[in-house]
């Protein structure tokens, strides 16, 4: 059974919400669980998970061994937009996880793609044919390698930044510029190890952008991805004080009703493994995102939500 211990020194808060962020690989689900089950102790004591830690605090908890994570197929309903014996391109829903992990063991997009045929080996038993990722809320397209050789070939064009990546955003505030650039490096927020954060020495990251539409109090803009970080775009967005509308996690405490950020993987393209073919696809903008933009269009004052945050 894992255990994890730390001391206090300057975080406050609610028990639960401070040891998930002091454990990096614990959730706070996991957390609560955990403070359930009279598996965290403070001082030696079982606790609640609203006691309020205090300075000098000793924390010590201990979780069930983990799940072994072996994705297994599941046959589901898959958007595919093209594929052939080397590729896939699969158009991913909002509120769907890429591949499994703690918590999130089936149901996964790798889940039903095991289900529909061969996959990559590459990434192991995991991540099978996955190339790259975009988040669970976010939606739009991936490319899948179903060989190896397309895996590898698919890989180098990401690091070589040879093909193209474009997403829509729905922002708060109204960006003023038509275009622009963010040039600000990556690393995870050492203030929360759930979040990615703009860090001195982090990660190179760089993300154009374009604005299609102004609003009262929004901004439709596309986004051109010249590297791929986690959260890159959310990140960037918030950076420059216009968060995504509806991220849970980098977003205002108040924002638009929806499933998520409205943030849409767009367009993809990229160079055929084999044949050498450029290939370039589109995605429609999910129901939601479309209601919520026609409404803005027609001047509708739409009710904001408490943004719950993960």
């Amino acid at each position: 059974m894992p255990e994890y211990t730390a001391t206090i020194n300057q975080e406050t808060g609610r028990i639960d919400k401070v040891a998930a962020d002091l454990f990096a690989d614990v959730s706070r689900s996991q957390v609560q669980t955990a403070i359930k089950n009279q598996q965290l102790q403070v001082n030696g004591q079982i606790v609640k998970a609203k006691y309020q830690v205090q300075p000098a605090d000793e924390i010590k908890l201990s979780l069930p061994e983990p799940e072994p994570i072996d994705a297994q197929p599941e046959p589901m309903a898959l958007d595919i937009v093209y594929e052939d014996d080397q590729v896939i391109v699969v158009n991913k829903p909002q509120g769907m996880v890429v591949h499994p992990a703690p918590g999130h063991l089936h149901g996964t997009l790798v889940n039903g793609l095991l289900a529909h045929g061969q996959l990559s080996s590459i990434n192991g038993k995991i991540r099978p044919g996955i190339v790259h990722r975009i988040d669970r809320d976010t939606s739009g397209l991936l490319m899948v390698a179903k060989t190896d050789v397309a895996h590898q070939a698919l890989t180098a064009q990401l690091k070589d930044k040879t093909n193209l990546r474009e997403y829509v955003a729905l922002v708060h505030g109204v960006i003023a510029e038509e275009t622009g650039t963010i040039d600000a490096p990556l690393a995870r927020d050492p203030k929360n190890r759930k979040r990615q954060a703009i860090v001195a020495g982090g990660r190179h990251a760089v993300t154009h952008f374009k604005v299609i539409e102004r609003f009262s109090d929004y901004t439709l803009i596309r986004c051109r991805l010249e590297t791929g970080r986690t959260h890159q775009i959310r990140v960037h967005l918030q950076y420059i004080k216009h968060p995504v509308a509806g991220d849970p996690l980098y977003g205002p405490k108040k924002t638009l009703p929806g499933h998520g950020q409205f943030l849409h993987a767009e367009k993809l393209g990229f160079t055929h493994p084999t044949t050498g073919q450029w290939l370039e696809f589109q995605a429609p903008l999910p129901e939601i995102f479309t209601e919520t933009l026609a409404k803005l269009r027609a001047g509708e004052t739409i009710k904001l939500v408490n943004n719950s945050g993960y």
